[in-house]
């Protein structure tokens, strides 16, 4: 024994080197970097590097620091990163392993995805508005916490030379921060500053640039003189004008061709969107989150009179805070170039109206020749950038919305798209992969891989040339990220949508299985496919149209969805719809149909005395020509809202269901009339007696907010009797109606209330904008069934 007596012997801790696979939103949000710090604070050697799945790692040093290590890649995963899974194993010592290390990128199959593009984070900001720092006002400012993501990545693994930021090499200093591993740009791949990032140029209205020291400034200027600006953003261009000039904004209007759909705000802070809006908390976490959607908020009374033409006769207005740091700049530029950021907690009274740019219906801008060619007469002036937009989306819009069940989100998504896509939603199940193409309007695919599915950015409507090959160029490039080929394709039971027309052209190309899927089907299976509820469900599927399996227009549909299968418990009474398509669009038509039913079809011609066509619509009804029959719910609302007078012709889809959602929001709750439907023994639900009562009110607002409790009351109704006749308790809420607040805030209620368990659409929105996943919900079952 050569150790002295009563000295205890000294034990080396074990050494072991393990393996570490991350997977989830792990590439382009600082990942590899905080693997490396934590690596050399608990003395490990190794390395760390982006592959196809993910982040891979490799550590070696004591069992204790190592299981440290993994413990906190957990627990202090960067702000941006999502981590859906880990695994880990032990692997051979390295003997010769002396630091740890970030490795080359290493390609392979892709299961992992690109983050989010993400608004300035409160560092950068910092940094922007200071003027001793380097990026003083540099509207390009980014760091592993923030910046774009999505918008500039060309492919996976996500490392700078697969972005569009390749173009640009970093000078000494920024490269310098991109390899110190101390500093918060420690491998930021959009890394750059005014030295050697991209640049901002000042367009004439005709593509002529602009000489001037100072783009930011002279943008400004043009505004606040009533100019109508082409900004370049994150995933597009934006229009912008000055909100409080009602002379800019009736411009815009005319030259967009947009009517009276509302415009959404851009305002610098919170405190400035509280003069605009009343906020609740839930308005307030969304405004500020990284997401930086745009947020339907209660409007003041104040913003009709001094935003004239913005939201008109809507109780409403959309809200968004600045996202890029370009959008900071306008601000800034505006409250006189203070140091700091203490004047972002000062309320501004700078609000820009800030839209899509796009010719009427068209798709979103991206590229700058393509901005000053599409844009030609409607924008003055381009602020542009050299930095290239690989992938077009728009801005994502969102409402509040209280949760009904423990542990779903508080707000409704009335468009998903920038900012949260491409996050994957979680499935119930592994399945084969599907590509859903989504229907005509509202237009988004959807690309499943294992128990995921990734919702496209909102692709728009299918109504140009231009929309057409936007769905096309989205399909491709969600197959080319994802490095998938899908096992069949999935659209919708159309056979005129252009969205159908893509999709059997790619399974005829590919040799794959073509799944048809009923319109109100799929809305009732996204809302199942989002809540990973397996069992069968009862569906309320209420919306504007889809085509029905009987080759009718559907609208007002109480299903039983089980797997694969459906079938058509009752519907909505039918209403005819005189002149067919026009009726889609002019809802006096529709109240007409009501009169007629009622036997009141001699007040049409009074009525509506205003329409050319009045006088012979009771002769139209008569005879029942090109007056098809339609089941849906959108038709009612539109029945309704012309009888109280409140819209008798529609600048825009929805717009007379919204005006009467607005005067029912402020008219508050009143009881519901006890006898204002009927549900005879086919379920058919029959709100007749409910407009008999609306023909002869003379106070629209009561007229809307009785129209909407006595609705969720019939609803309610019609519910319960498929609860008792087939014993299932799960409701789902679908359709593009329960983008309404108003209706499905009081009709979740009522029925939670009765014990059922409720499923909305929160992750995805409830209309058109989830076909795509519940199209590919559908197309799994089908495969897994092998029914094909």
């Amino acid at each position: 024994m050569n150790e002295d007596a009563g000295t205890a012997p000294h034990i080396r801790p074990p050494i072991e080197r393990r393996r570490v696979m991350v997977r989830g939103i792990v590439q382009g949000v600082g990942f590899r970097p905080f693997v490396y710090r934590l690596a050399q604070e608990l003395g490990l050697s190794g390395w760390v590097r982006n592959d196809g799945a993910g982040v891979e790692l490799e550590a070696q040093g004591t069992t204790g620091n190592i299981s440290a290590l993994i413990a906190r890649l957990h627990g202090e995963a960067p702000p941006l990163a999502s981590i859906d899974g880990m695994e880990s194993m032990l692997c051979e010592l390295d003997p010769n392993d002396r630091g740890f290390t970030i490795s080359v990128s290493q390609s392979g199959g892709i299961t992992t995805s690109i983050g989010h593009d993400s608004a300035v984070c409160p560092d950068c900001l910092r940094e922007l508005f200071d003027p001793s720092n380097r990026r003083w006002r540099y509207p390009f400012i980014n760091c592993t916490h923030c910046g774009p993501r999505y918008t500039i990545a060309r492919s996976l693994p996500y490392d700078r030379a697969t972005t569009s930021m390749a173009a640009f090499a970093q000078c000494p200093a920024c490269a310098d921060e991109y390899a110190d591993s101390g500093h918060r740009r420690f491998h930021a791949e959009p890394n750059a500053c005014h030295a050697c990032g991209p640049k901002l140029s000042l367009l004439e209205a005709y593509g002529i640039t602009v000489a001037t020291r100072d783009p930011v400034a002279d943008a400004l200027l043009r505004l606040l003189c009533g100019e109508i600006l082409a900004v370049k953003g994150l995933g597009g261009y934006h229009l912008m004008c000055d909100a409080r000039n009602p002379e800019a904004v009736a411009r815009l209007r005319q030259r967009k061709s947009r009517d009276d759909k509302p415009f959404a705000i851009m305002v610098s802070s919170l405190a400035s969107a509280r003069h605009w809006a009343a906020l609740n908390h839930i308005d307030e976490k969304l405004l500020d989150s990284a997401e930086r959607p745009v947020v339907l908020c209660d409007k003041r009374e104040s913003v009709d009179h001094e935003l004239h033409g913005v939201a008109p006769e809507l109780a409403w207005i959309g809200v968004m805070l600045p996202y890029t740091p370009l959008h900071y700049l306008l601000f800034h530029d505006h409250a006189g170039r203070p140091s700091g950021t203490d004047w972002l907690n000062r309320a501004s009274d700078l609000a820009l109206v800030c839209t899509s740019a796009n010719p009427g219906g068209e798709p979103l801008v991206t590229g700058d020749r393509e901005a000053t060619r599409r844009l030609m007469g409607i924008a003055d002036a381009y602020l542009i950038h050299d930095r290239e937009i690989v992938v077009r989306c728009d801005d994502s819009v969102v409402r509040s919305l209280p949760a009904v069940r423990a542990g779903d989100a508080d707000m409704q998504f009335v468009r998903r798209s920038r900012g949260f896509t491409p996050r994957a939603l979680k499935l119930a199940c592994k399945g084969e992969p599907v590509l859903a193409f989504g229907g005509l309007l509202k237009n988004t695919l959807c690309l499943t891989r294992g128990d995921e599915a990734f919702l496209s950015q909102h692709v728009g409507d299918l109504e140009s040339a231009h929309a057409c090959q936007a769905l096309d160029d989205v399909a491709g490039h969600l197959q080319h990220i994802l490095a998938l080929t899908p096992s069949a394709v999935a659209h919708d039971l159309n056979p005129d949508f252009p969205s159908t027309h893509s999709a059997e052209a790619l399974a005829e190309r590919l040799g794959i299985p073509c799944f048809p899927v009923q319109h109100h089907h799929a809305h009732v299976a996204a809302v199942q496919a989002e809540n990973r509820h397996s069992g069968p469900v009862l569906g309320l599927a209420l919306d504007g149209t889809g085509l029905g399996t009987d080759g009718r227009d559907w609208g007002g549909e109480l299903l039983m969805v089980d797997g694969a299968e459906f079938s058509r418990l009752g519907h909505l009474a039918p209403l005819r719809q005189p002149g067919a398509q026009l009726a889609m669009r002019e809802p006096w038509r529709m109240a007409s149909s009501v009169l007629h039913l009622l036997g009141r079809g001699d007040e049409i011609a009074i009525r509506f005395h205003r329409q050319d066509a009045a006088w012979r619509l009771e002769n139209l009804l008569d005879a029942g020509r090109l007056c098809p029959p339609t089941t849906s719910l959108g038709r009612w609302f539109d029945a309704a809202a012309a009888l109280l007078g409140i819209c008798e012709r529609m600048g825009y889809e929805a717009e007379a269901a919204m005006r009467m959602e607005s005067l029912a929001t402020r008219f508050g709750p009143t009881l519901p009339l006890h006898d204002g439907w009927r549900i005879d023994a086919e379920r058919t639900l029959d709100l007749l007696p409910l407009l008999a009562r609306l023909a002869d009110e003379r106070n629209a607002a009561r007229g809307a907010a009785l129209f909407h409790t006595t609705l969720a009351a019939a609803l309610e109704s019609w519910a319960l009797d498929a609860v008792t006749a087939t014993g299932i308790r799960t409701i789902a809420l679908a359709g593009g109606c329960f983008v309404n607040r108003v209706l499905s805030r009081d009709l979740a209620r009522r029925l939670a209330a009765r014990g059922l368990d409720v499923l909305e659409a929160r992750q995805v929105p409830p209309n058109d904008g989830s076909l795509s996943l519940g199209q590919a919900h559908v197309a799994r079952k089908i495969l897994c069934a092998g029914k094909f």
